[in-house]
Parts: structure tokens; sequence; C-alpha cells
């Protein structure tokens, strides 16, 4: 099958040849992990209810993080996975970079990880470096340290097949996206692509759009969640975020990465449908802007 992009008249959105669609969007399951703390259970106790719900609302694709394939959730996640029939092209996993003895526990870490979702078609790890403490930015050696950690990182993880995609929260984009532009720069791009994360960008004060245009082709997956005036909504949908502008320029620079709608809630976000619901409207949004099919 060949793609076949063209833009929407007046909108900008992307559209595909009938029949041409394109599996490469999925959903981040820590929403689930905010579903749990708002029904006061433990995640364990909210497995059965949620996983399923990824299928209901029209998803194959599911991006699962380090904390539900802990030792005591690995089985019943990974059961929950099978019996619905989703496919995991990528998995979360994060830790220490910027010190080197730490960055080894957390590159064995999403080693294993990245092995145990293999059977479930994961290729990627998508790693974000912990912070170094609340508002305070790493030194120029804390980042160079954290640069040949993420390449090292890069060459384990491309040992076994899997790619290493390092995602952003805020605090790579304090003083101009410093941290961000520092990994950009400083890594191999043979063993280092990048997970950008749009609404983190925006949070952090930066443009997720002129970002997207630097990095290029080395973007490999891009998470989106949209807000106004930076007040996360309960499902994707139009907001600070121009996703149709950004549509359009993957498809004018034919920059194909794996999409993933990751919504999230804060406590004065208007939550006015189930779960479910706002998973499902994020989906087909998502559909349309990106003319990708879930």
């Amino acid at each position: 099958m060949t793609r076949r992009d063209a833009l929407l008249a007046g909108t900008g959105a992307v559209l595909w040849a009938r029949g041409a669609g394109r599996t490469d969007l999925g959903m981040e399951a820590y929403i689930f992990q905010q579903y749990a703390q708002r029904q006061h259970k433990k995640l364990g106790d909210v497995l059965p209810e949620v996983i399923p719900m990824a299928r209901s609302a029209g998803f194959h694709n599911i991006e699962l993080n380090a904390e539900f394939l802990s030792p005591d959730l690995k089985e019943k996640t990974l059961s929950l996975i099978r019996s619905n029939g989703l496919q995991m092209p990528s998995v979360y996993s994060g830790g220490a970079m910027h010190e080197e003895a730490l960055a080894n526990s957390t590159i064995q870490r999403a080693l294993e990880i990245g092995r145990e979702c293999q059977p479930f078609g994961c290729a990627a790890v998508v790693c974000n470096a912990n912070p170094k403490g609340e508002g305070i930015e790493k030194t120029d050696q804390e980042l160079a340290v954290q640069a040949q950690a993420f390449n090292r990182m890069g060459r384990v993880l491309s040992g076994d097949g899997l790619q290493l995609r390092v995602h952003n929260h805020t605090p790579e984009m304090v003083n101009g996206a410093r941290e961000w532009r520092y990994t950009l720069q400083h890594t191999d791009p043979r063993f280092v692509s990048l997970c950008l994360d749009l609404d983190w960008v925006h949070q952090g004060g930066q443009d997720a759009l002129a970002l997207l245009k630097e990095a290029g082709d080395r973007v490999r997956e891009i998470h989106v969640r949209n807000a106004r005036q930076r007040l996360w909504l309960e499902a994707l949908g139009p907001g600070d975020i121009d996703y149709r502008a950004i549509a359009q320029y993957l498809s004018s620079s034919k920059i194909s990465p794996f999409v993933v709608v990751e919504l999230a809630y804060r406590e004065n976000t208007v939550v006015t449908r189930p779960l479910v619901d706002d998973l499902r409207i994020s989906r087909v949004y998502a559909e349309s802007v990106f003319g990708l099919k879930a």
C-alpha cells in the first residue's frame, strides 16, 4: 500500500487514500494511573477495567510505562495486553542519566523492559532523563555525562533491535530549551532518536512546531495532548497547540513519527465524560488531524 498525502483546503488536515491508512497511532497508559488515583485504588486493582478501555476506544497500540511492568504487576498487565489483542510498538522508561553510576542502572532497566515487551511488537524504548532537582539546571559537565549515557543506551538497545527515543518534560525546556538542545546536538543520530512531547514543550514556554522543525527526522515519536491557556483538556482536541499545523509540517517534510495520544488531567481539569469516551474522542480527532488509522 502507498501513502498519499494531501492538505484539506482551509483546514490543513492530512487525508489518506481509502484503505491506505497506517497504524502509527497509539495511546499512552499514564491516564490509567490517574484514573486509579481518582478512584482511590491501586493500579493493580483497576487493570482489568482500564486495559480493555484501549480497545473499546478503538486503539490497537498502547504505550505502557515501567509501573505497569513492576514485578508485582507485570504478569497481570501482559496477560491483559495479550487477551485484549493489543500491541506495544514502544514502551516508556526513565531514570537518572546525568550521573554515570545511576545511568548504568537506568540503561539496564530500559533494556529489561524493552525485552519484556518485544513479544508484543515493541521496537523502541522511550526514555526520560530524571531532572536534577526542582528548578535546578544540570551543569554542562552533567549534560555531557547524560549525552554519553544516551549514546551508550542507544547502542545497547540497538543490539537487541530496539530504538532509543529521548522524551522531554518541562525541565528540558528551561533556559531556551538548553537541556533538550544539548541532547539534540551532542548525541549520535545513529543511536539516539527523539520522542517530542509537544504539550510539555508548550508548558515549558517553547514553540512546539519550532522544536519539531529543529529536530526534523530525528523525531520518531510524538506525544500529543492539548490545553487551553495551559490547562489540560479532558480529551485531545483544538486548543493552545495547532495540531493541524503540526500535521501539515509532518506531511510536507515526509516525517512519519509514531503518534501517541497521552491524556492527563490536572486537579482543575473539568471532566464531563467517562474515560473511555475521552479516549475515543481523542482517537477520532487524532485520526482526522494526522490522517492515521488506530
